[in-house]
């Protein structure tokens, strides 16, 4: 491939499409011109209605083909054209699951007729079978009426299904913005010229929150989501927040510097500019059953004698990390009459365990060994962090849901050793280990390296294509990708790391090219705190933010 990730390239979207490599792409976010006489910057929005048709199959047609066998592509478009392409695309081989409806309240204002106030935003897929649909990803669900009106504790917590509107409930809506929530029409502002996230450069920029729900439910962190028509940069932006690569095309020079203005101030991780529902003047459900206190002493007996029954004698953080074990308790609470979802009980587990409530453990696991944290602990910080990005919840939330669990061990895996017997139980005890060490190992980095960590002293750094035999040692080292930091870890053989992660296709698609390094052998408590240290120091994409120094988490979240 012709072009690097995470750029944005000035330049035609089809001569720039055609630098790709076929099946790339992951995910194609496209907003293209509506031809509408719309005042580009260079761009002619008024073309014959045949020339304009034409340059289109052109287009998606290298969309498709950039795509992977599994990718989607999103489309968004006005009525005057809204029916032609989506017959186009699928005389491309495109197959549309869904025709959702963006609504923002306001729009063009017409003299004769009905005001502009929508646009159609295709979902197309090229398997109809084999595509990423992200369904458990909490931040693309809905509240249900069984949680918010009958306070139901079998209610999913983290909500509904995902369905195509994100909305407030009906019942919750005045009249006339009442929408069914299990329908194709979403309601986002538009990003009005008073709006906090207007960039100011571009007179259709898209809202963030918009972007990110489908970010969220067509892609999985770290995989590639392309924009041929970058505009304000919000495709761009809104995938780095979220931990994906991105790229984009954009034809004119002084949106491309815009963009790139926007992408320098934007981190990963960083906060989903925009109000997460749309409607936040809506009345809440007054007639909504109050929530009684969920958990009463019979419950709690019953989940105490389910956790003495499937545990086998093992602490509750094990049987939360055993896959096996975990099932069993949750059956064992649901035999017991006590419905809900695993989540809830896996909750209250912990909620007893931390009131002392648990009967003393009779087996206690051997802990995760320093060995064992430098052959796979890694993958799990990763995992870790990206979920945390992407579900915005915290790792007792990923462990309590089977759900989530298991995508923890999804990501876990493929940053992980290649060819390894790890287990899932493994990547989940690492994490907690992770979390157990981080505190002390931080405050120990701010003590100790603090003037180091200010950068008076300056990190060695080698090419990843140089020799590396100078790494055959003991320390912590960061891989670097041009000058950000991706991701720091310490090892007791940083050469054999670096290594191993370049013959991993996950971590060389993040296409690292140096390698900063400092030796130490003091010992795991410094090991643990330089690696803090550097984090704090680089703030690496892909580390724990429980690493970082408190003024730096608050700073940025």
């Amino acid at each position: 491939m012709e072009l690097q990730k995470n750029n944005i390239y000035q330049g035609d979207c089809i001569t720039s499409l055609k630098k790709l490599d076929q099946g790339c792409v992951d995910l194609v976010f496209a907003d293209p011109p509506f031809n509408i006489g719309y005042e580009y910057d260079v761009y002619d929005d008024a073309k014959d209605a045949n020339d304009y048709l034409s340059w289109s199959r052109q287009w998606m047609g290298e969309v498709h083909r950039v795509l992977k066998p599994n990718g989607t592509f999103w489309l968004a478009i006005g009525d005057e054209f809204a029916a032609e392409l989506k017959i186009e695309a699928q005389k491309l081989g495109f197959h549309c699951r869904t025709w959702v409806i963006w609504y923002y309240t306001f729009g063009v204002n017409c003299r004769n007729g009905f005001s502009r106030s929508h646009t159609h935003l295709f979902h197309f897929v090229k398997d109809k079978q084999d595509f990423t649909f992200n369904r458990m990803n909490p931040e693309v669900r809905v509240k249900s009426a069984r949680e918010l009106v009958y306070a139901d504790n079998r209610a999913n917590p983290n909500g509904r299904l995902p369905d195509n509107t994100w909305i407030t409930r009906p019942q919750d809506a005045p009249f006339f913005l009442s929408f069914n929530p299990n329908h194709d029409t979403w309601y986002f502002a538009r990003v009005a010229g008073t709006f906090k996230e207007r960039e100011g450069f571009h007179g259709c920029q898209m809202p963030e929150q918009l972007l990110a729900r489908i970010i969220r439910i067509s892609s999985r962190p770290q995989d590639l989501v392309l924009d041929p028509f970058s505009g304000s940069g919000t495709t761009a932006s809104v995938s780095k927040k979220l931990g994906r690569q991105w790229l984009g095309f954009e034809l004119s020079d002084q949106y491309v510097t815009f963009i790139n203005d926007r992408l320098a101030k934007t981190n990963i991780g960083d906060d989903i500019d925009g109000p997460e529902d749309p409607l936040q003047s809506a009345p809440s459900t007054s007639k909504g059953k109050r929530r009684k206190k969920p958990f009463d002493q019979e419950t709690e007996k019953a989940v105490i004698e389910a956790f003495e029954n499937s545990g086998q004698g093992y602490p509750a953080d094990y049987v939360l990390c055993d896959e096996d074990l975990n099932k069993d308790f949750v059956s064992d609470c649901r035999s017991r009459g006590l419905g809900g979802s695993g989540y809830i009980w896996n909750r209250y587990l912990l909620q007893l365990r931390k009131a002392g409530k648990l009967p003393k453990s009779k087996i206690r696991p051997a802990n995760i060994t320093s060995a064992q944290m430098d052959q796979f602990g890694y993958a799990s910080e990763v995992a870790w962090r990206l979920l945390a990005i992407d579900y915005r919840k915290t790792l007792d939330d990923i462990l309590c849901s089977p759900e989530f669990a298991e995508e923890f061990d999804r990501l876990a895996s493929e940053f992980g050793p290649v060819n390894t017997d790890v287990t899932s139980l493994d990547y989940r005890r690492a994490a907690l280990a992770i979390r157990k060490r981080s505190h002390s190992a931080r405050h120990f980095a701010s003590k100790k390296f603090s003037n180091w960590i200010q950068r008076r002293r300056e990190l060695p750094r080698i090419k990843i294509d140089d020799s590396l035999t100078q790494l055959e040692r003991p320390g912590v080292f960061v891989l670097f990708a041009g000058d950000v930091g991706f991701y720091a870890g310490e090892s007791e053989n940083i050469r054999e790391r670096v290594e191993h992660a370049m013959g991993n296709e996950h971590w060389s698609g993040l296409e690292p090219d140096s390698i900063g390094f400092v030796e130490n052998s003091e010992g795991l408590a410094t090991k643990y705190a330089l690696k803090s240290a550097l984090a704090q120091r680089e703030h690496p994409l892909l580390n724990c933010r429980l690493l970082m120094h408190e003024s730096e988490l608050s700073k940025r979240h």
